[in-house]
Parts: C-alpha cells; sequence; structure tokens
C-alpha cells in the first residue's frame, strides 16, 4: 500500500458544507480515521452528524489531534487558500477533490506544495483508496478488495469500472489513486508509478489513461526506464473525433498529438499489456496473476 494507511489520521477542510459533510459520513463509514474538520467560525462545534470535533483553522486542528492528511472539498475559489493554509500547518498530504478550479489557482498551490515537500492530489479527482483500511475522497469503497494490485487513473468512473472488474475477478488492489483529469494537478504518473514499484504490497500496475495530453507517453518512458513490475493498461477515447473535448479538461486532442493510438503504442513499446476495453483489464491481469479471473 502507498499514501495511507488505517492509522493515517486525516482532518477534512469543507465538512460541514453539503457534499463535504455527506462524504465525510461515508469515510467514517469506511472505517477512515477522521480525527477533525475545519471550517472558519464554525471552531468548537461538532461535523453534523458525527463525533468530529470542528476547529477554525488547519493549524490548530493538526495542533490537537495530529492529522497529516487533509482532503479538501470547499468551493473552487477557496482552494488555494485552503491548500496554503494545510501547507502551511504542517500537513504531508493535500487531497483534493474539489473541480472547477481556476488554472492558475492550481498552478500556484502545485507550485506551494512542491516546495514545500508535501504530495498534493488532484484537483478534480475521486482521491485515494487503502482497501480494507482507509478512503479519503469520493470512491464507492464496496466495490474495492483488499489485495496486490495498485491502481493509478485519470478518470474517476473508470476507475470504479475496472476496479470492480479485478473484485468481480477476485483481483483485490493494494492502494487506488486517483490523480484527476485536469490539465494542471499534483501528482502525476510518473510518482505513483514510483511508489508502486518501490511497495512490497503491490505485485502489478494498473493505469488507466484517457486521450488528450502526453502525460500517458511520459508515463510509458518511466516505465520502460524504471518500472520492474507487470502493468496493465487501458486508454479511454479510443473513438474520439480530434479537437473535441471528451470529459475532462485534460481530455482534447490537439495537433494530432494526445490519440490514444499514440498512446498505446508508446505503452506497448514499453512492454504494458494494453487492453482493449475496461473487462479485458481483468483477464490481462488475471493471466499475468495466473490465476482464474472468474467471479
Amino acid at each position: 500500500m502507498i499514501l495511507v494507511n488505517k492509522n493515517t489520521k486525516i482532518l477534512v477542510q469543507g465538512a460541514t458544507g453539503k457534499m463535504g459533510n455527506a462524504h465525510t459520513k461515508r469515510m467514517l463509514a469506511y472505517g477512515t480515521q477522521i480525527v477533525a474538520g475545519v471550517t472558519p467560525g464554525r471552531g468548537g462545534e461538532k461535523v453534523p452528524g458525527t463525533e468530529v470535533p470542528v476547529y477554525d483553522t488547519v493549524h490548530e486542528a493538526v495542533e490537537k489531534t495530529g492529522a497529516t492528511v487533509s482532503v479538501i472539498f470547499v468551493p473552487p475559489y477557496l482552494v488555494l487558500d485552503a491548500g496554503s493554509e494545510a501547507i502551511d500547518a504542517g500537513v504531508e498530504l493535500l487531497v483534493v477533490i474539489t473541480e472547477g478550479i481556476p488554472p492558475q489557482d492550481t498552478s500556484k498551490l502545485v507550485l506551494r506544495a512542491k516546495a514545500a515537500g508535501v504530495k498534493m492530489v488532484g484537483p478534480n479527482c475521486p482521491g485515494v483508496i487503502t482497501p480494507g483500511e482507509t478512503l479519503l475522497g469520493i470512491l464507492p469503497g464496496s466495490i474495492f478488495k483488499q489485495g496486490n494490485i495498485g491502481m493509478v487513473s485519470r478518470s474517476g468512473t473508470l476507475t470504479y469500472e475496472i476496479a470492480l472488474a479485478l473484485t468481480e475477478a477476485n483481483l483485490g488492489q493494494s492502494t487506488c489513486v486517483g490523480i484527476g483529469g485536469d490539465p494542471v494537478k499534483g501528482m502525476e504518473y510518473p510518482q505513483v508509478l514510483q511508489w508502486f514499484n518501490e511497495d512490497p504490497d503491490t505485485e502489478l500496475i494498473v493505469m488507466i489513461g484517457e486521450i488528450g495530453g502526453s502525460a500517458e507517453e511520459e508515463a510509458a518512458e518511466y516505465i520502460k526506464k524504471n518500472v520492474k513490475k507487470p502493468v496493465v493498461a487501458y486508454i479511454a477515447g479510443q473513438t474520439a473525433p480530434p479537437g473535441k473535448r471528451m470529459g475532462h479538461a485534460g481530455a482534447i486532442i490537439s495537433g494530432g498529438k494526445g490519440t490514444a493510438e499514440s498512446k498505446m503504442q508508446a505503452l506497448k513499446a514499453a512492454n504494458v499489456e494494453v487492453a482493449l476495453t475496461p473487462k479485458e483489464v481483468a483477464e490481462k491481469v488475471a493471466k499475468l496473476m495466473k490465476q482464474p479471473a472468474v467471479k
């Protein structure tokens, strides 16, 4: 497993808002160790429907609870301030769920996190899950199964579909990381691939990509040079017309670059098993793991 486990202490910025509150309760129900909520002006209260204390500042929350991770559910125009506050308070990992953040704000936050040595997942991502231990974000915990397959993805819904296919084939996951689909984001494929490659609990890596940008080609180059474990990949958008945005802000083909075909060719050249459908991912994983892919 990477990034988080059952002992990780989590705080939620925006835990008293509608979305933040709903998902805070879901994370708690999964078993995530949420120790604090942060909403300025609401200090001394409890996160609605829970016994989790609310603090006015991240600094106070970290000081009182020892939280090392912040999950951010605040509105887009507040994310830069919220993330900066968490970095200044000394958190080690930011998981930014919010979408629609101005790219300039994201760029500033990514640079601040990098300068402080803080890991950042997102924005516009489903979060992170170490199955059976802890869930951060909006991932549907019930479809994941504890195991030894690491997953990294730009797409939330494809993460769910492929995780379910793996689980139904009795193929469990070590940790799943949704890095988000925005063109500007914190964590990229190579960082997560490196951690999975070094993780003793991960035997095989599943990488889920999509059209647009060059992230998958760069990941293929990294895999070719550095990753010793088997990798199975799936690229979404194989039938997308050039110049049309499909889904995420980052999923747009321009100038003949960023096509599914170019990404798949790069991955195959790096000895990655490339699946043509989500279901085929589970079949290829089962074959590499030398076990039958059956429910």
